[in-house]
């Protein structure tokens, strides 16, 4: 914008219209102070100032405005129609001014000199901004050198304070520091110390390098002192500012007692291992010669107690008939031989669930509807009533999983109350995890199984002694029962990789779950005909 400084409108107006004519901004003040203070305001690229004025003159303005930061470098273009003379002019430039001229004044001549003062003063105004902004540049750069000293200063003193070899490495591949531990094992700043040949860390490193990833690896050092090899964990990683890997920085971790520990320790897990196989190979021959046993035992053990039945049945219905006392003492020795002969039976079922058996693809509704009719007896007498829901094909050892079943229903029907009829019910779902409580999931992984009865049940608080061996709750007079019916069904869904659980109420009856994987590890047998 162009300012105009005259005391009489009618010479300020004919130039703006010139000067706006030619696409010029102007501006007007009627008094050296006037325009004083609008130069403060402002930005202009040219002043055209008259001489006389009333006030200050265009001499003092000038003057004036050469002491003011903003506004010193604006050409300043002097018109004078009084002041022609030689000592006038020269003061209009010392004054500040960078032209004179008298009036009238040609308006071409004045337009030629205004575009020219007005050009130099924006290509001068470009130029300082030029420079101030390589003056920004310049601070900028000195500050991120600056920055980047203080940085290379701190992480060299952090390098120097670790306890492992620390080292730096520049863009060009080239080591720039190393800390005091690096002479321990070279005597070059320059140079990677020495590597055991095998490791051939130097290559693979160089790769990852050219490649700007982050480089891990064990390796082998030559001990200057004593000329022998330790173990070292190398690492090496970029140091990335703005996208641009600026240096790379290194370490090496002596795992050298480590090491040899780790290498102890896996002869002690060999020798260990070895020890094992061994004890497995002679707890296998033991556990064939206790089966053997328990077949034997079992044989012999049976075989007496058969006789002592039989003779005590003839004893009692050939001899004693009539004699009340003593038939009722031998009834209760010929209970006594029974319970004996199945604690046996049981006892032997739950010494064969250490044998390895093949897993099949068991459908559980034919375990359950061949089950019902082996019960069939029991459950008119009592006049139970037995629900299943359709339950899934799964993977089973399927002699054990008939005889959970058998045990549980077995159960449910002893165990019933006195003055209802005995109710069961059976169902099965999908679950998506191993667990109780799991919801139930189409595609499911898992199976859960629930026997649901209105028996007697029993108190929860006793819920971690019914799975186990020998454990009974209720009176042997009123329950027959050896207490191991419940332990060889937890055994035996254990070896599934199964759970067992229950949940009852004193005289509400019982629910078991069972929660079994609808596939196992092994691979199926196409048949299922253990269990038919």
């Amino acid at each position: 914008m162009i300012l105009i400084v005259d005391d009489r409108p009618e010479n300020i107006l004919p130039l703006k219209r010139i000067l706006e004519l030619h696409q010029f901004k102007t501006d007007s003040a009627e008094s050296g102070e006037e325009a004083l203070k609008k130069i403060l305001k402002n930005s202009y690229s040219v002043i055209i100032m008259d001489v006389q004025m009333p006030g200050m003159d265009g001499f003092e303005v000038a003057e004036a405005i050469s002491g003011y930061k903003k506004a010193k470098d604006i050409p300043i273009i002097f018109l004078s129609a009084v002041n022609t003379e030689k000592k006038f002019i020269t003061r209009g430039y010392s004054s500040g001014g960078i032209d004179y001229l008298t009036k009238p004044v040609d308006p071409d001549i004045l337009l030629l000199k205004v575009k020219t003062f007005y050009k130099l003063f924006e290509q001068q105004q470009e130029l300082k901004n030029y420079q101030q902004s390589l003056q920004n540049e310049i601070e900028i750069r000195k500050q991120a050198q600056a920055d980047l000293a203080a940085r290379i200063g701190e992480l060299r003193f952090i390098m120097e304070s670790l306890p492992q070899i620390a080292f730096s490495i520049g863009t060009d591949g080239n080591i720039e520091f190393v800390n005091e531990h690096w002479f321990r094992y070279t005597t070059d700043p320059t140079v990677f110390p020495e590597t055991h040949p095998d490791t051939q860390v130097c290559e693979r490193w160089k790769e990852h390098f050219r490649e700007g990833q982050e480089f891990t690896s064990e390796t082998m050092l030559r001990d200057l002192e004593t000329g022998t090899y330790r173990h070292f964990l190398l690492k090496i990683i970029p140091v990335v500012r703005q996208g641009e890997i600026m240096r790379w920085v290194g370490t090496f971790t002596d795992i050298h007692q480590q090491k040899l520990a780790s290498e102890l320790l896996e002869q002690k897990v060999e020798q260990r291992t070895r020890e094992l196989l061994s004890k497995n190979v002679e707890l296998e021959t033991s556990n064939h010669e206790l089966q053997q046993f328990a077949w034997v035992v079992s044989h012999d053990l049976k075989e007496p107690l058969r006789k002592i039945q039989t003779f005590s049945h003839l004893v009692r219905d050939k001899y004693l008939t009539g004699n009340e006392e003593a038939i009722s003492y031998l009834n209760r020795s010929i209970a006594s031989s029974a319970r004996m002969s199945r604690l046996i039976s049981d006892l032997l079922d739950y010494s064969r669930l250490s044998v390895n058996a093949t897993f099949q693809p068991t459908d559980l509704n034919l375990v359950i509807e061949e089950l019902i009719s082996d019960f069939d007896e029991s459950i008119q007498r009592k006049g139970a009533h037995i629900k299943v829901g359709p339950l899934p094909i799964i993977a089973t050892i399927p002699s054990q999983i008939r005889q959970v079943f058998q045990n549980l229903i077995s159960n449910a029907l002893k165990f019933a109350r006195d003055n209802a009829a005995p109710v069961v019910e059976i169902t099965g779902e999908l679950i998506g995890s191993k667990d109780v409580d799991a919801p139930a999931s189409p595609e499911g992984h898992y199976c859960r199984i629930t026997i649901t009865d209105n028996g007697i049940g029993f108190d929860e608080k006793f819920l971690d002694r019914i799975f186990i061996i020998f454990q009974r709750l209720n009176n042997l007079k009123n329950y027959e029962g050896t207490g191991i019916g419940l332990a060889i069904a937890k055994k035996i869904i254990d070896k599934h990789d199964g759970l067992i659980s229950a949940q009852s109420t004193m005289n509400q009856g019982a629910k078991f779950i069972i929660v079994l994987p609808v596939k196992q590890e092994e691979p199926f047998i196409t048949t299922t005909s253990e269990h038919q």
